[in-house]
């Protein structure tokens, strides 16, 4: 199988899945290493971007989806019925940043941090999804841990949570200025 050949087998399964797909899972079914893979997943995704395609390729997790691009959102939810993104509140945003770069952590950690109860509002995330139980502490009374989910990274628009610590390093060097 030739590099065209295997992207035109890419493109149908990511499309065929309608959802994110395992780098593993894509290296495996046409018989090639991940990084290789990964190399032919950036190919076309670079050439949608060049093309200015009304498709995108987004890496989650390690894992890669085929997409609308952002930019047609309102064409593509005319016709699909998608309900438009609903605001998340200050007080949802503070609580879910301290998940995303404190995680796995409980509530009462939260609450420590924030100063006030995290019930509502991890109790929400949890609801839209952005955040997941991830086990149990071992301690007394073995309070829930909680982490970031895949919708999490997909809402901002990240391929993992290391990318977090890009921004939090963005923001520091901006403030030594």
């Amino acid at each position: 199988m030739n590099i065209n050949e295997m992207e035109r087998a890419v493109e149908a399964m990511l499309f065929a899945a309608g959802k994110e797909v395992p780098l593993s899972d894509i290296a495996e079914a046409i018989n090639i290493d991940k990084s290789t893979a990964k190399a032919i997943i950036n190919s076309i995704a670079e050439k949608y971007e060049q093309q200015k395609r009304g498709i995108r390729i987004v890496e989650i997790d390690n894992c890669f989806q085929m997409c609308s691009a952002p930019e047609y959102f309102e064409y593509v939810s005319c016709i699909c019925k998608i309900p438009k993104q609903k605001f998340i509140s200050q007080s949802l945003l503070e609580t879910l940043s301290i998940i995303a770069y404190n995680q796995p952590i409980t509530k009462a950690q939260i609450e420590d941090i924030r100063g006030v109860s995290a019930e509502h509002s991890v109790n929400k995330l949890v609801e839209k999804g952005l955040v997941v139980e991830t086990g149990r502490l071992d301690a007394p009374g073995k309070p829930i841990l909680f982490g970031t989910t895949k919708e999490f990274l997909r809402y901002f628009g990240l391929k993992s949570t290391k990318e977090l610590l890009e921004v939090e390093n963005i923001i520091n060097e901006e403030q030594e200025v």
